[in-house]
């Protein structure tokens, strides 16, 4: 269930164990030619060699034979030489590494046509291409999920299969990673890798993201002291297992589409012919037997609404969970939509068809959100958030005046746009969340991260550069202190902490955080569960577990990835000492999870709400749904030293 990591780094190791041992005894035959000369120079009474006669002297010895070996190892080899492996065996237990070419050679290649073998260098549509003798010709992107190992001289990519490459010494390793990053720079912003170039991409502000070694890190290390304070006896690890307690079938056959988490008694699994209703407990969700068509002619009770009425993409529970709003899309598959239907939970309709609509003019809608992270357990809520490619606003299904509408007119009732801005520049809005203060975070296309205060839409207060890849979907602490966005290839967690003027700890949604802004970090998979996950599959709705009160401070994230649903510890990936982190190039990257693995192709994970954690464990139960099933997993905790 977990993702076994020493088995890939341990049996490529254990191939060159024995070049190192090969090299070892090479070494030390030249070390006895080096201070004891040949057997023939031996004088007649075989007299010992000279002892050095100083410390300096044996030290300029050292470094002579360092040189000397280095050199050796150099020039046995052509430049760019490299040792190619291939993992072999998928996830069996016959899988293994298998050496590819014991020595070939590599080469970035600027290129502009995908079977191009020719360097192109001033063609302007051109790109890199790493090419690696005859087995390995990709495009210098995110999707290699390229995984360095400094202290092996080692990197790991995928590309038609997972590679490893081992190079000959040091040098050769950090000349390669280096001239990766610049390929892959330059093929995500279209400019050459220099600092120049670098504060046009990121800003004069944001120099902390383009070098991650020179970021100021001290916001991370603040905020691990404040919120996980250290025992004062020696502390022992915690190593977190995952149980399964419940599978539930979808009911009536119909396909799970998403989950509508509850933080009170009941949650709701949405599929495209109905809602299943079921129980919350503490060790995971259980059917109670209920199931709501949305064919039954008595759901709606209004036929104009059944005849409109396609599988909802979006449910969003209100009103202290007695009530759901679903959005269905457009037909023609985009993911914008018109207006959202209003299920009434308790009586099993469908009481109203709503329709967007500003300054008397249809509008679409792409997402919707709550009004705070605790917001749907509200008896009284009657607003709700939306955002589409260039509008965020706040809608009121009450009149302008506060009055409840009255649903029952045959006219379809008209959601009130109170606070909003409609931006007439490509924003690229794509996803959104809220904090516990009503804050709100927008991540966009282009990748930027925008951060905008409870009281204003129009403005952003911080807005983070992106990383070269959209953000499909963000999620955001109750506190406001950690952001984090999904990109198709890696997750982005970013602290939003800052010290004002006046030596204040604010975050980025109450003022703008000038230039001491933290570096982000990278959740990634490593290249063999990337690849195990499948070609075509991306994360999807990374989010962090669920708390709606001041104090409580989330544990897990959790992210879909194909048949994987994977956790991260928070704390862990907080924690800028992590093994994970050593000796890395650019920015700190995660690589330590634990992995659910379905049958089948997950359709969300989620943790339901904090309450629902039992005294044993540190976390509320992990609830995977796929198509056809819903499980749930109980997180217990044992200790290691």
């Amino acid at each position: 269930m977990g993702a076994n990591h020493s088995r890939e780094d341990l049996e490529l190791e254990s191939e060159t164990e024995s070049e190192s041992e090969e090299t070892t005894r090479e070494q030390e035959s030249d070390d006895e030619e080096e201070n004891f000369g040949t057997p023939s120079s031996y004088s007649s009474d075989h007299k010992k060699p000279k002892t050095p006669s100083s410390l300096d002297e044996v030290e300029s010895r050292l470094k002579a034979l360092k040189i000397k070996y280095n050199n050796q190892t150099q020039n046995n080899y052509p430049k760019n030489s490299v040792k190619l492996y291939l993992h072999v065996g998928g996830n069996t237990p016959k899988s293994k590494w298998v050496v590819s070419e014991k020595v070939t050679s590599y080469s970035f290649v600027k290129t502009a046509s995908e079977d191009d073998e020719e360097e192109e260098e001033n063609d302007p549509d051109s790109w890199w291409v790493l090419k690696i003798g005859a087995k390995v010709r990709a495009k210098v992107v995110q999707d290699l999920q390229l995984k360095a190992f400094k202290d092996q001289r080692r990197v790991d990519f995928v590309a038609n299969g997972v590679w490893a490459v081992k190079f000959f010494c040091a040098e050769e390793y950090e000349i390669f990673v280096g001239k990766y990053q610049g390929c892959l720079f330059e093929n995500t912003y279209g400019y050459e890798a220099n600092d120049e170039n670098r504060v046009k991409v990121y800003g004069k502000d944001f120099m902390g993201w383009a070098k991650p070694e020179e970021a100021d890190d001290s916001m991370w290390e603040d905020a691990e002291e404040s919120l996980f304070k250290t025992p004062t006896k020696t502390p022992v690890k915690v190593s977190h297992d995952l149980n399964e307690e419940f599978e539930e079938a979808a009911a009536n056959g119909g396909a799970i589409q998403s989950l509508a988490l509850g933080a009170l008694d009941n949650s709701f699994l949405v599929s495209d012919s109905g809602i299943q209703v079921v129980r919350n407990y503490s060790h995971g969700i259980q059917g109670k037997g209920i199931y709501v068509n949305f064919d039954d002619e008595g759901l709606s009770g209004r036929k104009s609404v059944n005849a409109s009425f396609s599988t909802p993409r979006k449910a969003l529970l209100m009103r202290a969970e007695t009530n759901m709003l679903l959005m269905s899309q457009m037909n023609g598959g985009k993911p914008h939509s018109r207006g959202l239907h209003q299920f009434d939970i308790e009586t099993g309709k469908i009481v109203s068809e709503w329709k967007f609509e500003k300054d008397g003019t249809d509008i679409t809608m792409r997402d919707i959100t709550n009004e705070s992270k605790g917001a749907q357990m509200d008896p009284s809520g009657s607003t709700f958030l939306g955002l589409d490619d260039n509008r965020l606003c706040r809608w009121d299904m009450r009149d302008r005046n506060g009055m409840v509408q009255n649903i029952a007119n045959e006219s379809t009732p008209v959601l009130n746009w109170t606070q909003g801005h409609q931006f007439s520049r490509g924003t690229n809005f794509e996803c959104f969340a809220t904090t516990g203060d009503g804050s709100i975070v927008v991540g966009s296309l282009d990748g930027k991260i925008r951060l905008y205060s409870s009281s204003s839409m129009r403005q952003a207060k911080t807005a983070f550069p992106g990383l070269g890849s959209p953000i499909t979907h963000v999620d955001v602490t109750y506190d406001g202190k950690w952001i984090l966005g999904t990109t198709d290839t890696y997750l982005i967690l970013i602290c939003a902490l800052f010290t004002d003027k006046d030596g204040k700890t604010k975050t980025g949604f109450a003022g703008r955080m000038g230039n001491r802004i933290s570096a982000p970090r990278l959740l990634k998979l490593n290249p063999l569960d990337s690849h195990m996950a499948g070609a075509n599959n991306k994360f999807r709705n990374a989010q962090f577990s669920w708390v709606t009160e001041n104090g409580k401070q989330e544990r897990h994230l959790v992210a879909t990835v194909g048949k994987f649903s994977v956790i991260w510890n928070f704390q862990q990936v907080k924690n800028s000492s992590h093994e994970c982190y050593l000796n890395q190039v650019g920015l700190k990257s995660c690589y330590c999870y634990k992995i659910v693995l379905k049958d089948d192709s997950i359709v969300d994970s989620r943790f339901m709400h904090e309450k629902f954690a039992v005294s044993d464990s540190p976390e509320a139960p992990l609830v995977v749904a796929t198509p056809m099933k819903v499980s749930s997993f109980s997180i217990s905790s044992r200790l290691r030293m």
